[in-house]
This record gives C-alpha cells, sequence and structure tokens, in this order.
C-alpha cells in the first residue's frame, strides 16, 4: 500500500513484530527512502519562548503570536505557515487562561487536526492515527495515573464548541504520544526541543543495527515564495545498500549500551523484546567490556571493582555538571582514567564514557592539547564498535576533529573532519546546517594543512598572531543531556 510520496516503501505485517515498512526499490548508503512533515507537532514547555512554534529553530529573537500571547515564530512567514494548526490552540489558551502542557498541546492538535480532515487517511499517510500503536495495557500503575490526570486536564483545556471525543479515544491518543511521540531537534541537532507525530515513522521497527537512521531537518521558511522553501519534516535516510523487499529499520536507542541494558531500556519504554541479532547473540559486547590483555591481565575482583568505581564516578560527575562545576569534572575524570588505564580495555564503554565527559569539558575550558588526546582515544574506541554509517559516531568525530584543530593538530584534526563528513553527509544530507559547518570547517583546515605543510613555523607563528588578534572561539558549554534519543518518552 502506498500513497502521496511514499511510493518507496510498503506496510507489511512482520512476524513477531506486528506492522512494519519495506522497501519497494533499492536504496544506497545517503538516499532520502522518504520525508514526511509532521501530523501534529509542540516545542516543550520549557522552551516555548525561545524556539520557532513553526519550524524549531532556536532563535535569539521571535516575534509573539498578539492574541495569546503564547506561540513564538521567527517571522512572519513562520506564523502564517502555523495559523491552520494554531488557530484553535489560540483562542484555546485565551479562554482557558493559560497555555497547558506540551503534552496536552500536543493532542489537543491532533484532535483538531482529525475533527478538520476526518479520522481516515491523511494526505501522506500510509496508516491513519486512529490505528497507530497505543500500549496502553502494558502501562504500569504510575503511567496510567500520568494518563487519568493527562485525560482530566485535556477536558479541561478542550473547548465544549469543537467536536467531543469519548474518554477512551483521548486515551488512546496519548498512548500514541507516549509510544510514539518522536523527539524534534532545533537546527544544529544538539538539543531536543519539542515532539510530534509522523505516522509513517512509526512503522518503522526496531533494530539495534538498523539498515536506516532518522533525521529532523527544520526546513527553510526563509520566504514562502522562495524555490528553497521547505516545510519542516524527518527523513527516513538509508545507512547501508537496501535491497527490494528488505524491511526498514531504525534504532530507538543509542547502540553504545550492553546488550541486556539496550533490551531493559527497549522492554520498559516501547513495550517490547528486541530479537535483533546483536541483542541475540550479544554481538560487540565484549568489545564494551574489554580488559586489557597481556601478561599483567587483571583479575576478575580487580575488574569488578574498576567497573563499580567507574559507575561511582559517573553518578559524582552528573552531579558536578549539574552544578557547572567543570574543574572538579575534570578532577574526577582524570582520577577515574588512572585507575581504569591499567585495567580497561580500549573499546570498554566505562572508559570511553570518562573519555568523551573529559575532552567535551576540557575543550570547554580551552584545555584543547589535553581534550584531544581524549577525543583520539574515544573516537578510537567508537570506530571499532559503531556502525560506520552512525549519526552519533560522526557528530562524536567532528567534535575530535574541531578539539585538535583548536589544538594546533591541524593534521589530525583536518583527518578527523574529513571523516565526520563523510558520515554525516550520509546520516544528515548535504543540506543539513550540521553538514554545511563541517564543509566549511573542512575547506578552511585544508586550506590551514597546505600552509602547514608548506611551511610549519610560519604556519604556527601565524597561528600565535591570529590567537592574540581574535580570541579563540569557545566550546559550547557540555551538555547535561544525552544527545536526542529518536522517540521522545516522557519520564
Amino acid at each position: 500500500m502506498t500513497k502521496g510520496g511514499m511510493e518507496a516503501v510498503e506496510v507489511f505485517t512482520a512476524e513477531g513484530k506486528g506492522r512494519g515498512l519495506k522497501a519497494q526499490k533499492e536504496f544506497l548508503p545517503g538516499d532520502v527512502i522518504f520525508a514526511e512533515p509532521a501530523y501534529a507537532a509542540v516545542v516543550f514547555d520549557s522552551l516555548t519562548h525561545v524556539i520557532c512554534h513553526t519550524c524549531f529553530k532556536r532563535q535569539e529573537r521571535l516575534h509573539r503570536c498578539g492574541q495569546c500571547k503564547f506561540a513564538h515564530y521567527c517571522d512572519r512567514t513562520c506564523q502564517r505557515a502555523a495559523w491552520l494548526s494554531h488557530k484553535n490552540e489560540c483562542s484555546a489558551i485565551k479562554r482557558h487562561g493559560k497555555a497547558p502542557t506540551e503534552n496536552i498541546r500536543l493532542a489537543a492538535r491532533i484532535l483538531w487536526k482529525m475533527e478538520r480532515e476526518g479520522s481516515g487517511l491523511s494526505e501522506g499517510c500510509l496508516v491513519p492515527i486512529d490505528e497507530l500503536q497505543n500500549h496502553v495495557d502494558s502501562f504500569g500503575d504510575e503511567e496510567r495515573k500520568e494518563l487519568r490526570a493527562d485525560v482530566e486536564s485535556f477536558l479541561e483545556f478542550w473547548p465544549p464548541h469543537c467536536q467531543q471525543f469519548g474518554m477512551q479515544f483521548i486515551s488512546h491518543i496519548f498512548g500514541v504520544i507516549s509510544c510514539n511521540g518522536f523527539t524534534l531537534s532545533d537546527q544544529r541537532g544538539l538539543q531536543a526541543v519539542g515532539v510530534g507525530i509522523f505516522p509513517n515513522l512509526c512503522q518503522a521497527n526496531h533494530d539495534c543495527w538498523p539498515n536506516c537512521t532518522v533525521v529532523f531537518n527544520n526546513g527553510n521558511h526563509e520566504a514562502v515564495r522562495s524555490m528553497f522553501h521547505t516545510q519542516m519534516r524527518i527523513e527516513l535516510r538509508a545507512l547501508s545498500k537496501i535491497s527490494p523487499g528488505d524491511e526498514l529499520t531504525v534504532s530507538y536507542v543509542d547502540f553504545l549500551s550492553l546488550s541486556e541494558e539496550r533490551r531493559k531500556q527497549l522492554k520498559k519504554q516501547y513495550y517490547f523484546d528486541c530479537t535483533c541479532e546483536h541483542c541475540k547473540k550479544q554481538l560487540k559486547d565484549d568489545l564494551m567490556l574489554a580488559v586489557k590483555t597481556g601478561e599483567s591481565k587483571p583479575s576478575a575482583d580487580t575488574v569488578k571493582e574498576v567497573i563499580q568505581l567507574s559507575k561511582d564516578t559517573l553518578e559524582k560527575i552528573n552531579k558536578a555538571r549539574m552544578e557547572g562545576n567543570y574543574h572538579e569534572v575534570v578532577k574526577l575524570c582524570r582520577e577515574c582514567l588512572k585507575k581504569q588505564e591499567p585495567v580497561l580495555g580500549d573499546t570498554n564503554i566505562y572508559l570511553l564514557r570518562i573519555l568523551s565527559i573529559a575532552s567535551e569539558v576540557l575543550s570547554y575550558l580551552q584545555m584543547f592539547e589535553e581534550a584531544a588526546d581524549y577525543a583520539k582515544r574515544m573516537v578510537d574506541g567508537y570506530l571499532k564498535i559503531y556502525h560506520p554509517n552512525n549519526a552519533q559516531l560522526g557528530m562524536a568525530v567532528m567534535r575530535a576533529g574541531v578539539t585538535h584543530w583548536h589544538a594546533g593538530l591541524i593534521e589530525a584534526g583536518h583527518g578527523l573532519i574529513c571523516k565526520a563528513y563523510a558520515i554525516l553527509l550520509i546520516t544528515h544530507g548535504p543540506s543539513h546546517p550540521i553538514t554545511k559547518d563541517l564543509e566549511v570547517m573542512r575547506v578552511q583546515t585544508e586550506m590551514e594543512l597546505r600552509m602547514f605543510q608548506q611551511n610549519e613555523f610560519m604556519y604556527y607563528k601565524m597561528r600565535e598572531a591570529a590567537l592574540k588578534n581574535q580570541k579563540i572561539q569557545v566550546m559550547p558549554e557540555p551538555s547535561n543531556e544525552n544527545a536526542p534519543s529518536l522517540f521522545h518518552k516522557k519520564e
């Protein structure tokens, strides 16, 4: 079954997994299999005044809706584009006296769209909203309590003159949001800023080693009539060669965890037991738990001790990061690494987690040489664990490249930036803001590398002079959040 720009895929019943998506033709790495606009989407409560409610870009100054004083937009173009989906919300917020939570707002937007278009198949949707999985039957006591509270708040907000829906159907919509809400990120892809429902994407099943990735594209709203105008959408992109008839899979969780931990997370958040090859055979677990080999191989007790120390240190690091105490974070990382290095192997995830934090925080504190050393070791480990076309890997390699560049290690910096560019061309595509930024860096480091190869002494002299005249660009403040996960789950 195909519909409206979805000719390349087909919905089918996957054995033991319910519905799934299947390719109808061949795809190569980097190909966009389909792009899908949100059925409905909202900005997170905490960011409603700094993120555009149409394209979800972070902007310095936003226009505020003059009526409800709640919605914010980049400009008139984004405001006009939003009016159809904001119109009912606008008057409901005025009547209610304040905007409700993101969950209530998203449910209301879904139901207003159903009121406008009916509950059947929307243009370009493979499955109607009312047939999406809700997993309400699998909810625990706490989740049921939250669901009841959401339904009650929704009924207070929902205007009496709008179409009325039964309690069971409203509960179904909240269940759909809970299981299928997709995380929307800002234009740099680094911060989760909202949640949306994409009915076609919901049909893609999980695999820990998937053949597809999903990227959020904020679109270009700069001019409605411009040939470059594109709407906000998600893109399903191929990571490897896909043949007609192959199931299209995406990963709901980051791969950098042991198979048992991934399975627990998937069961808790998405209510299924992962039976993918990597979980069944525990592939890569040996690498993620690697210990030093050779004559002085550590005892099982020593390994256990160091892993416990690593877990305790990660908790302390988290606390120090929350307080913005970055020098304490660095101290904790250095102490932990000293204990880890003689015991844990280069691909051990506990070592890699500390290396990742150390390199990010040291870069922020502009201690670039030490940061570059840790970043290089982190990337070497990641390359042995991750799929070669993994978006998280691409972002980590990019960060390591920038750190080496700032440290004046131009050869290694340029090499890493080129490697990151090759990965992100596949995972994000050439027009994504992150890829465009990386292309600028690639050109700049290539120019500097040529200068370095011609005359090292002159290169360092010019670099020194440039740094005196202009402050080195500060790295973004380390985030306490992990990279946005694929589907948004209310914790």
